[in-house]
């Protein structure tokens, strides 16, 4: 219940022109500091080189007007540290989007690594060049650690969904992953990294879905498998993922996709105000939050109705993705 309070403030702060609450106070940020610079001692930074190109045409060989793909946001929207193009999330998903809808699916991906919130106006005018079908948008890490402020980065991103579905394209909004799942951050970082990460992603939720895009966490998607295999999950900075960690990403998203789209029916809806709906992805990764209806309205007396999905999309031995049926709560 606190985490919903706390989402519609900063999402309410964020429509208003203010800061919101702000993620770190001045004695937890001198801790973070310290324990961020020994984190620095052990992580590269950035790996050697730019991001794959995985611009292009997939699908090429199936018939149909190919859907426009663009891909938004920072680093792991860029696929900074897959190795090669193949391994990106915009080709995992173009792949799997091409096979779900039987058609060719064109890509252009103008996310740039270190990106903020606030870089997302220049990118949404290159996105709009192209007409995107569907739109993902991936945002948040630079962020939190550069301490700017969550109303802030969320009015950024609420304007930027707002601007592709005024021009016709749907929007899934992969929302900021948990930084405390990177094993070379130790506590007490780890865990004010965690608490930033999950207080920005769900206020991003609400943001997202109220302006007509779907949301999926991302959350601690990788920690899991990062205890279990860390050598193959994430990349050789130990910071970004690997190719098999952006098809587990890739994974959780495609089924939204597909069903904004219409590629996959939508399934029996359990709904709840969205602050509440967010709250609860931001604290189960993979979890998929879309605007519903309620006794014939999308407003309820707490806000913008809401259904939660916890899908279950499973990445396949040659890299592609496929959506599983999702469970509803």
């Amino acid at each position: 219940m606190l985490r919903a309070f706390t989402a519609r403030r900063i999402a309410s702060a964020a429509a208003y022109g203010g800061g919101g609450i702000t993620a770190l106070g001045g004695i937890t940020f001198g801790l973070l500091v310290m324990e961020a610079r020994l984190a620095r001692r052990i992580i590269q930074a950035t790996p050697n080189g730019d991001p794959p190109a995985a611009d292009g045409l997939y699908g090429e060989t199936r018939s149909g007007a190919p859907l426009s793909l663009v891909m938004l946001g920072d680093s792991t929207a860029a696929g900074l540290g897959a190795g090669a193009p193949e391994g990106t999330p915009a080709a995992l998903l173009a792949t799997g989007l091409s096979a779900l809808a039987d058609r060719p699916v064109r890509v252009t991906n103008v996310a740039r690594p270190g990106s903020r919130s606030q870089a997302l106006g220049g990118q949404v005018d290159r996105a709009l060049q192209t007409r995107p079908d569907v739109a993902v948008i991936m945002i948040g890490a630079n962020d939190v650690t550069g301490r700017v402020p969550p109303g802030e980065s969320v009015r950024h991103l609420g304007y930027a969904v707002e601007r592709l579905r005024s021009a016709g394209g749907e929007v899934v909004v992969g929302t900021c992953p948990d930084l405390g799942s990177v094993k070379p951050l130790m506590p007490p970082l780890r865990w004010i990294a965690r608490r930033a990460c999950r207080q920005l992603a769900a206020a991003q939720t609400i943001a997202a879905v109220e302006r007509g895009a779907r949301s999926v966490s991302l959350g601690d998607l990788l920690g899991r498998e990062f205890a279990a295999d860390p050598r193959s999950m994430f990349s050789e900075d130990r910071y970004h993922p690997s190719a098999r960690g952006y098809a587990a990403a890739a994974a959780a998203i495609l089924p939204s996709m597909a069903s904004a789209l219409g590629l996959e029916p939508e399934v029996a809806e359990s709904v709840l105000p969205v602050s509440l709906a967010a709250a609860e992805a931001a604290e189960e990764a993979g979890t998929e939050v879309t605007g519903a209806t309620k006794d014939g309205s999308t407003q309820g007396p707490r806000g913008r109705w809401a259904v939660l999905l916890r899908r279950r999309g499973v990445p396949s031995p040659d890299g592609t993705t496929a959506p599983a049926a999702p469970d509803t709560v």
